[in-house]
């Protein structure tokens, strides 16, 4: 069968995410609960018969990768087309700010326009594009097989509208929570939707910021 399972997981929470500052591109670690985060998706994950581990060259999947590749005796293997999308001059930005700067183009971007492109950046088109693109080769190149791909929260935004035909300026209405664990299906053409935003290996469990040292 030319199936392909795919485990689709955001990173870990970082300072910035908590801040509401957009990191685009920028190469922003996780924060102590994004470490926390990452090792019970790991965990989480440890009992499936994974394959293959994908993850974004920023340090934030890519350890959050790290995590779930370790109990199955992986490598990560990076690939920059499943980067967030590059957000130009509205990175290192908070939302509020943003707003305030640059108001224009903050319209755009609440309003999905397509073909919108944050100065420097790129658009929701250009996203989507790289992104397929990248998914339907790893996929190929695994049929009959479980691969996990770690990325962040616009790339996992593309795969749940390319999963469900959901145009690019549709309303979200689904969760791109971090370290959510989602399950999609690749036919040899087209991908469908198993399961999506599991965080109850989260969820189940507190965080206790004063276990780790490097919190404060």
């Amino acid at each position: 069968m030319n199936i392909t399972r795919i485990t689709a997981i955001r990173h870990g929470e970082t300072a910035w995410n908590v801040d509401t500052r957009i990191q685009g591109q920028l190469d922003i670690g996780l924060n102590a609960k994004g470490r926390w985060q990452a090792e019970r998706a790991g965990a989480a994950l440890a009992g499936d018969d994974i394959d293959a581990v994908y993850s974004s060259d920023l340090w934030r999947a890519y350890d959050t990768a790290l995590s779930v590749a370790k109990p199955h005796g992986l490598n990560v293997q990076t690939d920059e087309a499943l980067r967030e999308r590059g957000f130009g001059e509205f990175e290192g930005k908070t939302f509020a700010e943003i707003e305030t700067s640059l108001p224009e183009q903050a319209l755009q971007w609440r309003k999905r326009v397509p073909d919108f492109a944050p100065p420097g950046g790129e658009s929701l088109l250009h996203l989507r594009e790289r992104v397929l693109q990248c998914v339907h080769k790893l996929a190929s190149q695994h049929t009959g097989q479980h691969i996990a791909i770690v990325s962040h929260g616009g790339v996992m935004d593309v795969l749940y509208r390319a999963a469900t035909g959901l145009e690019l300026q549709a309303a979200r209405t689904w969760d791109l929570h971090n370290a959510a664990i989602n399950r999609l299906l690749w036919n040899g053409e087209h991908l469908s939707l198993v399961g999506w935003a599991d965080v109850s290996h989260i969820d189940d469990a507190a965080f206790d910021a004063s276990r780790d040292e490097t919190s404060a």
